[in-house]
C-alpha cells in the first residue's frame, strides 16, 4: 500500500458537512487555537481502519502525510507511527520514530493529535529514560509542546510514577492558555484516581495560585467536601 492509495482511500470517504461541524468543534476561525486547519470530516474510527489497511507505509510516506494541511491526514500519520512503534521491538527504530515525532511538533497542533500519540511515542519511550526533553518542551513558547510535555507523563502515571507530572505541573502553573490548564488538570487528576494523598499535597500547596479551570479539573473525581473545600479559596 503507498499515500497515493491512502490519499485516494481519504477521497472517498470524506464528508463535507461533517467537515464543516469538525471545523467549528476544533476552533479554526481566525484567532483561535486551530486557526486555518483543514478538515474532511472523517471520523476516528474511519481512520484506525485506514490505519489497519496502511499500516506497512513506510516512514519516510507517512512523515510526508504528517506534514499535510489536512488535519485527518495529520492525524492517521500519527496513529501509524503509533502502531509502528508499539509493534517494534527493535530499539533503534523506536528511537527512530521517538525523533521523527520530536522533529515534526509543528505539524502536531491540535489536542487531538497530542493526546492520541504523545503517551504512546513520548510518554513509552521516555518510561525507562532520562526525561529532561517534557521540560524543555514545557518551557517552549509553542502551545502544542508544551501540552505534549504534559500529556506524555500520562503513560508515567499508569506505571504509578508521578514526579515528572507534578514537576511539570509547577513549570505550566502560570500559563495562561485553557488548553494548557484542562490538560494539566487531567493528569492531576489522573495521579489523585492512582493515589489521593500525591494530588492533595499539590493541591495544598497550589490550590491558591492555580487557574480555577485546572483546579477544577484535578479535583473532579474527588469527594464532594474535598471539592468544596479547595473551590472556597
Amino acid at each position: 500500500m503507498n499515500l497515493e492509495n491512502l490519499i485516494k482511500d481519504f477521497e472517498q470517504i470524506q464528508n463535507p458537512e461533517k467537515a464543516k461541524i469538525l471545523s467549528r468543534f476544533f476552533k479554526t476561525g481566525k484567532g483561535q487555537y486551530g486557526y486555518g486547519d483543514i478538515f474532511l470530516g472523517i471520523t476516528v474510527p474511519q481512520q484506525r481502519l485506514l490505519v489497519k489497511k496502511f499500516f506497512d507505509l513506510n516512514l519516510q510516506d507517512t512523515i510526508k502525510l504528517l506534514q499535510s494541511k489536512i488535519h485527518e491526514h495529520r492525524l492517521t500519520a500519527l496513529l501509524i507511527l503509533v502502531k509502528k512503534f508499539e509493534k517494534e521491538n527493535y530499539e533503534r527504530t523506536r528511537e527512530n520514530i521517538y525523533n521523527l515525532y520530536l522533529d515534526n511538533t509543528k505539524y502536531i497542533n491540535n489536542w487531538d493529535l497530542v493526546d492520541l500519540s504523545a503517551p504512546k511515542i513520548v510518554g513509552n519511550f521516555l518510561l525507562n529514560k532520562n526525561r529532561e526533553i517534557l521540560y524543555k518542551l514545557a518551557k517552549s513558547k509553542d502551545l502544542w509542546e508544551k501540552r505534549i510535555s504534559i500529556i506524555s507523563t500520562f503513560t508515567f502515571i499508569r506505571n504509578f510514577e508521578y514526579l515528572d507530572t507534578i514537576e511539570i505541573s509547577k513549570v505550566l502553573l502560570n500559563d495562561k492558555h485553557d488548553l494548557i490548564h484542562k490538560s494539566v488538570g487531567w493528569m492531576l487528576r489522573e495521579m489523585g484516581k492512582r493515589d489521593i494523598n500525591i494530588l492533595k499535597n499539590f493541591l495544598d500547596s497550589y490550590y491558591k495560585i492555580m487557574p480555577r479551570t485546572m483546579l477544577r479539573y484535578s479535583i473532579e473525581k474527588l469527594p464532594k467536601d474535598i471539592r468544596t473545600y479547595y473551590l472556597k479559596k
